[in-house]
């Protein structure tokens, strides 16, 4: 007796110390970035309620705090934290989206429902949506009772009478065939203990047990159970009580199971790869319909029930449905990773603030599914059926704090984990505007030579050396040009244009610019690197437009807004890391070469789709298919490809473009991003109408000018003198492409 006495005071410490902490103490909440909801936002009731849900609201009309329902005059919140008839109305319009927000019937502007709860994950990549008991159905309380412990609240944690029957049966059979173990023996064992079927761990499995009876009550020690117990997979994650099931197989909360849904969940637990719906339905029906029956016998559910329930079709959503447009696995990943470095063993992090933007996360998942369709149409043209299918990633940053606001890794999560957005790819004419931007940098640098976008370069066929190697860069489908300013040169993206570009200011120097901007160590000073042969990632990339978009300032891309451990005492804030990369002015300069890019260059597909914000940008053909772009507001790179590293053969414009494009303009149509305004200008600029033929400031007769901004001191000085008189001039036109002859 004193062996286990002395063995259950070890073993109540064990318990008693984990019940402090909290049975899922080591798990981590992960919140998005706060829920807010504008005037004139374009989203679908639909999409609201989704917020709200993540935000912890329940639909109910008995307007409780924290509930939600339809009314005519539109959706009826009562906040979580409301005081006496304090209460929110959404009205919409339609497909419009939201006409008017009221709180207490006063219009706002903008009313926030909290942060959204996006995911549970616990150590060995557990994932689960923590419920209380309250948040369980009867029907699922029943259900699971009857499968795993008929006489759950009628026991002291030991069921002796179902211990001695399984042990008579064991006995007879010579094997062990029956088991006996309670709910709370096996959330004791869950918790706690080993899975190896020991004397030493039996004995401890008691003693924990009896423990945790005397600590707990029936409703926690359920509720505990519901929140542990193991459904199966998903990806790479394995999927953990009741309330993430039910989202994985019916989309629904807890709260909604019906009766032969809860039975299917009931049904599971003991061998969820088995009884999968999806895998073998059959087995799962037949499973659910025995639960059904002991649930009758149990007196839980009457016979006509019970008829009902079995003749019911199994239903789950299907299989790629569960992939809600508001998750964000891919950030996920990365938050958790971050998340679990985080802070000291002794305060390790609790709770996690993101950057990321619901709304404009949903915009992304719906922009790719619609270009990656068009792609795979011009895909199917080349190859037969059953050809290869190309895989996208996008990410979307405010340029100007570095939070990341959307991103997407991959077409398909639950096929395939890999982050494309940290594969390493050669980038292509992406890269073109950092072999610019140390050209322009000559103005700030000075010496002999100074080069402005005014600088003529010629693209007719060249071949460079380099050490012993010749190399010979052509453009797509073997386009000349010509003559040609280096304004026009970025907007047709030439490449021929671009290395004598980089051979006049000095490879080293671009590599010097591109490192600056924090792109890899990798990209070396060789001919090559005027056109992105050297990889990069497309999350490099985006840090690296900062630079561009917020005023030659580089910022270092960010998941995490703060993290918090148990007690709610903050261990990590934002993390702002900043440097000056660009001269303020170079970047500006490069700018309104992007800006041009996409006026009239390889990027008007922006403009064409329909995208009329001012924006700048560039196109990336090379190996694959790329596309960054910005507004004042939001920053987003796109790049499409081949896993298996074959040639994608699409323009950026006919692949990444298309996508880019679709993004913005929704994320043009929610109130953070909707008032993009035009590029800030910093001092010491100077502007000149320059002859795009010549170079020279233009004269009276000129027929392609443009107005273009120069660092302070290196705009032409001489007129132009290749045009004579005898005609009006016909001055540039914004949008005009340059391809177009306007000479007489």
């Amino acid at each position: 007796m004193i062996v286990i006495g002395v063995a259950y005071h070890h073993y109540a410490k064990l318990i008693d110390a984990q019940i402090e902490a909290g049975p899922f103490h080591d798990s981590i909440d992960i919140y998005g970035a706060p829920a807010s909801l504008n005037d004139g936002d374009a989203l679908a009731e639909k999409d609201i309620e989704a917020e709200l849900k993540l935000s912890g609201y329940a639909p109910a009309e008995n307007r409780k705090p924290g509930s939600f329902h339809e009314s005519s005059q539109g959706l009826e919140i009562v906040p979580a934290d409301g005081f006496g008839d304090s209460q929110v109305r959404i009205v919409m319009d339609g497909e419009r989206g939201i006409r008017r927000i009221e709180v207490n019937g006063r219009d706002i502007k903008t009313w926030t429902s909290g942060y959204p709860l996006m995911e549970n994950v616990s150590p060995g990549r557990e994932k689960r949506r923590m419920v209380t008991f309250q948040e369980l159905p009867p029907v699922l309380v029943n259900a699971i009772v009857s499968t795993e412990d008929k006489h759950f609240f009628h026991h002291r944690g030991l069921d002796l009478a179902r211990i001695a029957k399984a042990a008579w049966v064991d006995f007879r059979q010579g094997r062990k065939e029956q088991g006996a173990s309670t709910l709370t023996m096996q959330l004791v064992r869950g918790l706690w203990l080993q899975p190896q079927k020991r004397w030493k761990r039996k004995i401890a499995e008691a003693l924990m047990t009896i423990h945790l009876e005397r600590k707990w009550s029936k409703e926690e020690i359920l509720a505990a159970y519901a929140n542990l117990v193991f459904l199966g997979r998903e990806a790479s994650y394995s999927i953990h009580g009741v309330a993430e099931a039910s989202e994985r197989f019916f989309g629904k909360e807890p709260r909604e199971l019906n009766l032969p849904e809860a039975a299917l969940l009931a049904g599971m637990i003991q061998r969820p790869s088995y009884f999968n719906p999806y895998r073998n339905p059959d087995r799962a029906s037949e499973r659910r319909d025995l639960v059904l029956g002991l649930m009758r016998d149990n007196g839980y559910i009457t016979e006509g029930q019970y008829g009902a329930a079995v003749d019911t079709p199994l239903k789950v959503i299907a299989s790629s449905a569960h992939a809600d447009p508001l998750d964000a696995p891919y950030f996920l990943d990365l938050v958790s990773d971050e998340a679990q470095s985080s802070g000291q063993p002794e305060e390790s992090a609790k709770s996690v603030y993101t950057t990321i933007d619901l709304n404009l996360q949903r915009a992304a998942h719906e922009a790719l599914d619609t270009g990656m369709a068009q792609v795979d149409q011009l895909l199917a043209k080349r190859y037969s059926k059953g050809g290869p299918k190309a895989e996208a990633a996008l990410i979307a940053l405010d340029p100007h704090t570095g939070e990341i606001k959307a991103m997407i890794g991959g077409r398909d999560y639950a096929r395939s984990q890999l982050n494309r957005l940290f594969a390493k790819r050669p980038p292509g004419s992406v890269f073109k505007p950092f072999v610019y931007a140390a050209a322009i940098n000559t103005g700030i640098e000075g010496g002999e030579t100074v080069i402005t976008p005014a600088t003529i370069v010629n693209d007719s066929p060249t071949t460079f050396y380099f050490g012993n190697q010749a190399y010979h860069p052509g453009n797509f489908r073997d386009e000349v040009f010509g003559t040609m300013t280096l304004l026009e040169a970025l907007a047709k993206s030439d490449n021929v244009a671009a290395v004598k570009t980089a051979q006049m200011v000095g490879y080293r120097r671009v590599v010097v610019m591109a490192r600056s901007a924090g792109l890899n160590r990798n990209i070396a000073a060789t001919p090559a690197v005027a056109l992105g042969s050297y990889a990069v990632t497309p999350f490099e990339m985006a840090g690296a437009y900062t630079a561009f978009a917020n005023g030659g300032m580089w910022v270092k891309p960010q998941v995490v807004s703060r993290i918090q451990n148990a007690d709610g005492r903050t261990i990590r804030g934002q993390r702002d890391e900043t440097r000056q990369a660009i001269d303020p002015r170079v970047a500006y300069v490069i700018t309104t070469m992007l800006e041009e890019v996409v006026r009239s260059g390889t990027a008007a597909g922006v403009r064409a789709r329909g995208f009329t914000l001012p924006a700048a940008g560039k196109t990336g053909t090379s190996h694959d298919g790329w596309f960054a772009g910005f507004t004042s507001k939001l920053l987003c790179i796109v790049w499409v490809g081949f896993d298996d590293y074959r040639e994608l053969d699409l323009e950026g414009a006919k692949s990444a473009l298309p996508i880019w494009t679709e993004f913005m303009k929704k994320a043009a149509r929610l109130s953070p991003y909707r008032n993009a305004h035009e590029f800030p200008e910093p001092g010491g600029l100077e502007t000149a109408r320059i002859c795009l033929d010549s170079g020279k400031l233009a004269g009276d007769f000129c027929p392609r000018t443009a107005s273009q901004v120069f660092i302070a001191g290196t705009a032409p000085q001489d007129r132009c003198d290749m045009h004579g008189g005898g005609e009006e001039p016909l001055p540039y036109i914004p949008g005009q492409a340059f391809t177009e002859s306007l000479a007489p």
